[in-house]
């Protein structure tokens, strides 16, 4: 590391904000938050690592590739299900951001509450619903699962899984504010204790040799218990921005729910095309082939740390263009694509070469994937990078609307392109045909709709006060 890189990381990594009564201290104080989130998204993504570096084979070994490949199954169902919020979520971020830039202390009180009562209601639905369905379905037919301890396991593992999820809807607001007053740092810090306190619940159920249900409750407990810490201390110091029903709004919920309409669709479209792979393996190959991939998306995801960087600039972007900062937001879009893409294959390119062997040492011998599967997610990593540094700019109430339409139909094609491929060239089809889909169809429209869109809107400025802008 340069010395100039040292220099840089010290400016940045303090606990002790810079004056923001200026663009320059404005700049510094993004950077530094940005810093900070970065740092402890690392220490939540070691933890994660740590306890997924044995968790994994554990949990593999002792619930056999049936029943874990049971379990991957069930998490892409119900991650078929994160959009349920709404959009909510990421509107209140969008909201929080704004009005931190705007200094709007009144509209951040309604928005919080607004978006609480709203996602309390979707809550409510949400469990009528599970209580109606669930002795109504027969869960096992629908992960074409065989053996009988599977068949017995499948019912059971959605409902906790399910009850978790719904618990959750309501108390994400809690990291979303966190996001939106760029203090992700605060919100990564609780993460890692929530995958600590799981990784105990795992070696746990595994001592007294529980089934699948108890494996995965013990597993969601954690985070839960980590939540709940986060709001109290959030809630605490910030004790205004505990929702109340008397600064529900409805004129500012009618706007929440317009932007958290089209974070709903993009949040559909992103698991209609990221999250189905799991559920297309398993009705085209069986549910053991879901192992192979599963865990091979794992790895490719584990050294993802580029992500860390690229997270916490949604809500800085959202809070320089409320303050008309765009020449800060453009060169900032530039750095971010450059450097994410570029160290995201740095990082990745061993897994090509060597993501076998540590398959086959980390789990066993077999679920190791081939060459051509390795390089998809190889392939993958870069793009993945492209796509979010781009999604966390585009996010914004201007550009989410034109940036869904092509996005919709780069989920689509993916999906398409994943149900023939996987045909065709079997495991690696699957990955192969979702990157086919985004390259045709995404990269270049949001390449030009968020320059085009700040190019415009420095241009404008400039030309109003005659002068150039920060």
């Amino acid at each position: 590391m340069t010395l100039s890189k040292i220099k840089f990381l010290a400016k940045y990594l303090t606990f002790v904000p810079f004056d923001s009564a200026t663009e320059g201290g404005r700049s510094n104080e993004r950077y530094r938050r940005i810093a900070l989130s970065t740092g402890t998204s690392i220490f939540h993504k070691l933890v994660t690592v740590f306890t997924g570096l044995i968790s994994i084979p554990l949990t593999v070994n002792y619930l056999g590739e049936e029943r874990f490949g049971l379990w991957m199954a069930i998490t892409s169902v119900i991650a078929l299900l994160a959009f349920a919020d709404l959009g909510l979520g990421n509107g209140l971020v969008n909201a929080v951001a704004k009005a931190e830039g705007e200094n709007d202390l009144e509209y951040l009180q309604k928005a919080v509450s607004s978006t609480f009562f709203i996602l309390l209601v979707v809550s409510l639905v949400f469990s009528v619903v599970l209580f109606i369905l669930y002795p109504l379905v027969n869960w096992s037919s629908i992960f074409n699962v065989q053996t009988k301890v599977a068949i017995t396991e499948s019912g059971p593992t959605i409902f906790v899984l399910m009850s978790f999820f719904i618990l959750n809807i309501p108390l994400g607001i809690i990291s979303k504010i966190r996001i939106g007053l760029q203090e992700g740092y605060q919100d990564n810090f609780w993460l890692g204790m929530g995958a600590i306190i799981g990784f105990m619940g795992v070696l746990i159920t595994i001592y007294f040799k529980l089934g699948l249900p108890y494996l995965v409750g013990s597993i969601m407990v954690g985070p839960l218990v980590a939540l709940i810490a986060n709001g109290y201390l959030l809630f605490y110091k910030r004790l205004y921005l505990l929702p109340k029903f008397n600064n529900f709004n409805f004129n500012i919920s009618k706007n929440l729910l317009k932007v958290g309409f089209y974070f709903f669709l993009l949040q559909a479209f992103a698991v209609l095309s990221n999250s189905a792979d799991n559920i297309i393996i398993a009705q085209v190959m069986g549910i053991s082939s879901v192992a192979t991939y599963a865990i091979t998306k794992k790895l490719f995801l584990i050294i993802q740390i580029t992500q860390f960087v690229i997270a916490p600039m949604w809500p800085a972007f959202i809070e320089s263009l409320s303050r008309k900062n765009y020449r800060w937001a453009k060169s900032s879009l530039i750095k971010i694509l450059k450097y994410s893409m570029f160290f995201g294959a740095l990082t990745a390119l061993p897994l090509l070469f060597f993501g076998d062997a540590i398959i086959k040492f980390w789990i066993n011998e077999n679920v190791i994937p081939s060459f051509y599967l390795l390089f998809g997610f190889f392939l993958f990593t870069i793009f993945q990078n492209y796509g979010g540094s781009m999604s966390v700019f585009l996010n914004n109430e201007d550009l989410i609307k034109k940036q869904l339409v092509f996005y919709s139909i780069a989920s689509i094609s993916a999906l398409i392109l994943q149900i023939v491929f996987i045909k065709i060239f079997g495991l690696p089809g699957v990955i192969f045909g979702l990157l086919l889909g985004f390259l045709m169809f995404y990269t270049v429209p949001a390449y030009k709709l968020a320059f085009g869109y700040l190019d415009n809107k420095i241009k404008q400025t400039e030309e109003k006060y005659n002068t150039p802008i920060n």
